[in-house]
């Protein structure tokens, strides 16, 4: 009986490893190189897919929300405020210039009150003293007394007041009146009582009247 030589049974096993250990070996190549081309081409960050882009055709001035819609805009600021210049501007002024300010009209001041009255005769003209007196009555003045002044001539008709006092624009609304003087007090005057004194001579002309001669100034 022959027997197999070692070297010849053995060498197709050694061919056999031999080519395997070549594919390995390919393999193993194209796995490293498999490796690095899919290591050059992924998101460094684990593989992420990038976030969502916004879209390129909305209006750049527009802000944007996180979804990619523009914001919503306000209507409003669209229009412009009122302007409230034109309508100011073409108002008119007020003129003050049509006429005076109030209080200072060209109307006359009033009359003062009419202050009660004493009225005396100075003079030979029997009850001179009461048509003057009936006349004063008859133009709104009171009268106080009716009487004779002798203690003295006095040279025309006189409404007499005592200075500083409110007789004075009394009298002299009395003068203008009835077209007499209107004087202060004398010093034979200066002792009665207050009110106005109007004493009468004889170039009065008395309107009308009647009564009794009264007493002496008091």
């Amino acid at each position: 009986m022959s027997s197999v030589e070692p070297s010849s049974a053995s060498r197709p096993l050694r061919v056999a490893g031999l080519a395997a250990l070549g594919v390995a070996g390919v393999a193993l190549v194209l796995g490293v190189v498999t490796l690095f081309a899919n290591n050059g081409t992924e998101d460094p960050q684990n593989g992420a897919q990038p976030g969502p882009t916004t879209s390129t055709s909305a209006d750049p001035g527009q802000p944007t929300t996180s979804s990619g819609d523009p914001a919503p805009t306000s209507t409003t600021s669209a229009e412009p405020p009122p302007s409230t210049s034109s309508s100011t501007s073409q108002q008119p002024t007020p003129s003050t210039s049509a006429g005076p300010p109030p209080g200072t009209s060209n109307q006359p001041p009033p009359n003062p009150p009419k202050a009660p009255v004493r009225v005396y005769n100075n003079s030979n003209v029997k009850n001179l003293a009461d048509h003057a007196a009936e006349d004063l009555r008859n133009a709104g003045y009171p009268i106080d007394e009716v009487g004779n002044y002798s203690s003295g001539i006095i040279p025309t008709t006189t409404v007499y007041y005592r200075p500083g006092t409110d007789e004075e624009a009394a009298a002299k609304s009395l003068a203008r009146a009835f077209g007499i003087r209107a004087e202060p007090r004398f010093d034979g005057l200066k002792d009665a009582k207050p009110g106005l004194i109007m004493i009468v001579t004889r170039e009065y002309k008395p309107g009308s009247g009647g009564g009794k001669d009264g007493g002496n100034i008091k």
